[in-house]
């Protein structure tokens, strides 16, 4: 499923006074949407082609401060246009918000209307060509876990992020009583997320006071990411019209689980066969899916910028909150940063459970595609399986501890560069680096609490 509005449906539906606006969107480099809303009459007029958005989109952070360095736009080169190109396959109605429909956008150079290199939907779209030239169709699905407030974001805004109200009492995973305490929210997703064309399979308790989980059926690796970039955005809207929030940071209190988006992975061939499988090798792992998990292995440390892109993120790596801390491989273990799913059947995929909630879907996915397919094209030897517990074995491969370890470990990285580009590569590197300075200049309640009297 991709939208679920054609061109002519959604004239007869603004005919029939069902729908006036139109979300016209394209994802930053936070997986935020980000564009206009259009009355319909002018979206069916001429907005369906094109409309445009300033090129700083690319180049702002959390904050929307316009950051300085970036190669792509600047003060100097005077901020100007990017074209937004909309994907009428992703048009789609909004059954969240009243009389509203959404369509999703390809960024594009305001002068050669080609892709900008360092958009996330163009990062990923480029790996999925490259699979297709290989032969294959990659499939992707993500977990992705979020915390719920009873607070209103009105709350945080008046009087800071204090005294969170988590709604559930206790440690809620798989528990129907504390789930249904949540469910008018929920529910509410649930079924919006379905109303607007998106193939949500379930909601769940996670492991963790107050956190959530929502799943969404396996499909096409650019289908994934743009629900993933909806869902999110679902989650906030209809949290907020009832009175309460989430968070998707991967960290938001110390004593706490983190949240994750663990990304599942697969090729298929282009005729619609299960790349993967194959009943007589090891855990039911054909000889490509051995090298394309050998390849994430190999550049398992490279790709962490891509899963994990803020301070916060790291924090997550907790031993004993089922965040990953060795990058290694594992058939059916939840301590392992890659493990194989559905051993022995056509289904059998790779999990990677590295990512936090806070990452961009489509760079994520991108970066996991381009090192699958990379031990692929070399035919890589995948490593033996560990077993056991992870967090108590020594000398494995380190899930990077920071976000300046990571991001070293990109910019330093020969296959990021062949795989992306320099410029991608860069931006991505410079996105960090902005994060780094930024936390290393803020004084923290950390600091106060700890060396306001005592220092």
């Amino acid at each position: 499923m991709s939208g679920n509005l054609t061109l002519e449906q959604l004239a007869e539906a603004f005919d029939a006074g069902t729908i006036d606006t139109v979300i016209v969107a394209a994802v930053d480099m936070q997986g935020r949407l980000m564009g206009k809303r259009f009355h319909a009459a002018h979206f069916l007029e001429s907005a369906h082609e094109e409309t445009h958005c300033c090129n700083y989109l690319l180049t702002i952070d959390m904050e929307m401060w316009t950051v300085p360095g970036y190669k792509t736009a600047s003060w100097e080169q005077g901020y100007g246009d990017y074209v937004l190109k909309p994907d009428l396959s992703t048009l789609r109605r909004v059954p969240w918000l009243d009389g509203t429909a959404l369509v999703l956008c390809d960024i594009l150079d305001h002068a050669t209307h080609q892709d900008v290199p360092q958009s996330p939907r163009a990062i990923l779209k480029r790996q999925i060509a490259r699979a297709r030239a290989m032969g294959f169709e990659a499939k992707m699905a993500s977990e992705l876990e979020f915390f719920v407030f009873e607070n209103s974001y009105e709350t945080f805004r008046a009087q800071g992020p204090r005294d969170l109200q988590p709604v559930a009492g206790y440690n809620e995973d798989y528990n129907i009583f504390q789930t249904t305490k949540e469910e008018p929210l929920m529910r509410a997703l649930r079924n919006g997320l379905y109303g607007a064309g998106i193939p949500v399979e379930c909601t769940k308790g996670e492991a963790e006071i107050g956190q959530a989980e929502i799943n969404v059926r396996y499909g096409e690796a650019l289908a994934t990411a743009d629900n993933h970039a909806i869902i999110k955005t679902a989650t906030k809207e209809i949290a907020h019209a009832q009175g309460q929030s989430v968070t998707f940071m991967a960290k938001y209190r110390t004593d706490r689980a983190g949240s994750s988006s663990h990304v599942h992975q697969s090729l298929w061939t282009l005729d619609g066969t299960p790349a993967f499988a194959d009943p007589d090798g090891p855990h039911g792992m054909s000889g490509l899916m051995r090298h394309y998990l050998a390849g994430q292995l190999a550049h398992a440390r490279e790709l962490t910028l891509f899963l994990a892109p803020y301070v916060n993120s790291y924090k997550r790596f907790c031993v004993g909150l089922f965040a990953p801390t060795k990058a290694v491989w594992s058939a059916d273990n939840r301590t392992a940063g890659f493990r194989v799913c559905g051993a022995g059947t056509k289904g059998v995929r790779v999990e990677c459970r590295i990512g936090g909630a806070d990452l961009n879907p489509y760079i994520a996915c991108a970066a996991l595609l381009a090192a699958g397919l990379d031990g692929i094209e070399r035919k890589l030897a995948l490593e033996p399986e560990q077993k056991g517990d992870m967090y108590a074995t020594d000398g494995l491969r380190e899930v990077p501890a920071t976000l300046r370890e990571a991001a070293d470990l990109t910019g330093n990285s020969d296959w990021a560069r062949a795989a992306f580009g320099d410029d991608v590569v860069d931006h991505y590197v410079h996105a960090a680096r902005w994060e780094l300075s930024e936390a290393d200049r803020v004084v923290t309640d950390f600091e106060l609490q700890r060396g306001l009297e005592r220092a």
